[in-house]
């Protein structure tokens, strides 16, 4: 057992969860490439298989006592980039518009530039809020639904409304999300020029 039994994060690397974690990344471009040529079942069943060990990689971690940093790096790359390729391979084949891509990629990388902005100022990044959690799930969701209608047209009069309101609604509460992720930037960055102030008037008191 780790540190992780009373709370404390492990550094340990390789753990079982850490290896369903990286299973699960190998697997993006296999599921790319199957969603690119118009595989969709198959693409499915890959889907599939990537939430099933997404859930028994953090069961198996908290049941062990076996939570990592790397861990809690690698499940939500996992998340975004199987997003991404969902995206990617389905606006390739024009059943979804380009825009939306970069809707959702645009947002990633507003936030990429936030953390460098907060690492320049000495912090790390920020806790995920739940609205990105929410923004998350929606798109989850939303692109397994639109591939179910190709893969099975017998099911698209009802597959296709359901994952393309999903789709559109987590686009928006993920850009949302992106600015109470800027705001709270800018509220930190700001502190120990608030803290430095503060003492300064202190000393001159």
């Amino acid at each position: 057992m780790t540190g992780a039994a009373n709370g404390v994060v492990s550094d340990r690397v390789l753990t079982l969860p850490n290896v369903l974690s990286f299973l699960r990344l190998l697997l993006v471009p296999v599921f790319l490439v199957l969603l690119a040529q118009g595989a969709d079942a198959w693409a499915l069943v890959i889907l599939s298989i990537s939430s099933f060990t997404d859930w028994l990689d953090g069961f198996l971690a908290r049941r062990w006592h076996q939570i990592t940093r790397l861990g809690q790096l690698l499940d939500p790359a996992a998340d975004r980039l199987y997003i991404f390729a969902a995206l990617i391979g389905l606006a390739w084949r024009d059943l979804v518009p380009w825009w939306i891509v970069l809707v959702v990629v645009g947002r990633d990388v507003f936030l990429l530039v936030l953390g460098v902005i907060l690492a320049n100022f000495g912090f790390g990044p920020l806790p995920v809020h739940q609205l990105g959690k929410v923004a998350t799930f929606c798109l989850f969701y939303a692109l397994p639904m639109i591939m179910l209608g190709q893969a099975f047209p017998q099911l698209e009069w009802w597959s296709q409304p359901v994952g393309w309101a999903f789709a559109i609604w987590g686009a928006f509460v993920y850009w949302w999300a992106g600015i109470i992720y800027a705001i709270e930037t800018m509220r930190v960055i700001r502190l120990p020029r608030v803290f430095e102030g503060v003492s300064s008037d202190t000393l001159e008191g």
